[in-house]
């Protein structure tokens, strides 16, 4: 017999595709997001967006690497919570979030070996002549054989409407 709650555990262990954004400081992230959204609109699935909050170099006064730490989190969770209403509208439902403190290129490997719903990596790469990004860079060199999921890399200069026209 199957309950409601049943239902529910079971539609959230296999909620269609999850597309994975990675929120830094960078502004190519946002061609990832919005392609991200519309894939997840057209196919049923979800975004899931990671913050990483890198860690601080004030390691020998405690108090104020505690309360550096503290206002970091915070400002993250509000930028999160932000997006999160930018997702809800682009993609009709509200993404899953992550927030996690380290180093953002081992977080998030560790993010997607430990989260069997994340089926898809959205990456924005950096349209300067510099290259793509290290993490790009990181993820596509040695990496990329070691994935146990595609990573799509989007162009960060595409405008809304051209990532919109291939939804």
């Amino acid at each position: 017999m199957t309950t409601e709650t049943d239902t529910a555990a079971t539609s959230s262990v296999n909620p269609g595709r999850v597309f994975l954004v990675v929120v830094d400081d960078t502004t190519e992230w946002r061609a990832a997001l919005r392609f991200a959204c519309r894939r997840a609109q057209h196919t049923g699935g979800r975004v899931a967006l990671l913050h990483v909050v890198e860690p601080t170099d004030v390691q020998h006064w405690m108090t104020v690497e505690e309360v550096m730490r503290e206002e970091q989190r915070q400002e993250a969770e509000q930028l999160l919570q932000r997006i999160a209403k930018e997702v809800n509208q682009l993609a009709g439902s509200l993404p899953v979030l992550y927030l996690r403190e380290g180093v953002l290129r081992d977080e998030l490997l560790t993010l997607i070996d430990e989260e069997p719903t994340i089926s898809i990596l959205v990456l924005g790469a950096n349209p300067g002549s510099e290259g793509p990004g290290p993490l790009i860079q990181h993820l596509t060199g040695k990496r990329m054989g070691q994935l146990r999921i595609p990573v799509t890399i989007v162009p960060g200069n595409l405008t809304d409407d051209q990532i919109d026209a291939l939804g």
